[in-house]
């Protein structure tokens, strides 16, 4: 298996589980491109990921969630490197509330970047991957896309829908040789995860130690956090892997916080 000279996406690649992502790719010789919102962001990783060698990465500044900007971006990649091999759907956030409390402005927030997000920038890279008879689709999922944890009402649905979005993908792309799958990492400690932190401690009444824990780590088999590095790895079996034995499927990276 190798990326070696492919070309892939990697949305929500500034930092992050995205930008463990592109680098383990970029070590593998690909040419990845780093999406991030804010595009002083996106050039800064880029340009260490391609001093790191002995792919290359670029920059593209993108709103996963605007139709225009997700177009011209695919647009740019494929008039600077001539086509597109994977997709990485990765740019997420995180607003936790109880369900009575959660204004519906955050949960209309949440679902946009989480599925609208996904579906925009997969819609707009499938065409080149269909002319070209081969893609990977990755998106990323969650423990929460199998099981339910509360305040995350929103996160939960985006989550468990990444899972149909994909299962639908598998089976359109799969006369054109494109597959999906969906990662779902366990508590990996970025600063998503560090935010959520003293946010559950207030509004479950417990501690931040009860919170990191009992909430996030008490269900796994070593009370570890999952690393970026162990996500990384998946991303990279998803995308490099050779046919389409490998389509249609989740894989949970979490200490055993759950098990299917």
């Amino acid at each position: 298996m190798t990326l070696k000279d492919k070309v892939c996406i990697v949305t929500g690649a500034a930092s992050g589980i995205g930008h463990g992502i592109a680098k383990r790719y970029v070590a593998d010789g690909a040419k990845v491109v780093i999406v991030d919102l804010k595009l002083d962001a996106a050039q800064k990783a880029a340009d260490e990921l391609t001093a790191q060698g002995p792919g290359r990465a670029m920059a593209v500044q993108m709103d996963v969630t605007d139709e225009a900007q997700v177009n011209a971006g695919i647009d740019k990649v494929v008039k600077e490197w001539g086509r597109i091999d994977v997709l990485v759907s990765n740019a997420g956030v995180q607003i936790v509330h109880p369900m009575e409390k959660f204004p519906f402005s955050d949960w209309k927030k949440l679902l946009s970047i989480h599925l609208d997000g996904a579906f925009l920038t997969t819609k707009a890279c499938l065409p080149h991957m269909y002319k070209a008879g081969s893609g990977t689709i990755i998106f990323m999922g969650s423990v929460h896309s199998k099981e339910a944890s509360p305040l995350k009402s929103a996160y939960v649905t985006a989550k468990h829908g990444l899972l149909g979005l994909a299962r639908v993908l598998s089976k359109e792309g799969a006369a054109h040789g494109v597959r999906a799958n969906v990662i779902c990492p366990g508590f990996v400690k970025t600063p998503l995860v560090e935010k959520q932190i003293p946010e559950q401690a207030r509004d479950l009444g417990i501690s931040e130690e009860e919170v990191v824990n009992h909430v996030m780590l008490g269900d796994t088999v070593d009370q570890q956090f999952t690393t970026i590095e162990d996500v990384a790895e998946v991303a990279y079996l998803f995308a490099a892997f050779p046919t389409n034995a490998l389509t249609g499927q989740s894989l949970v990276v979490s200490h055993g916080w759950y098990m299917n």
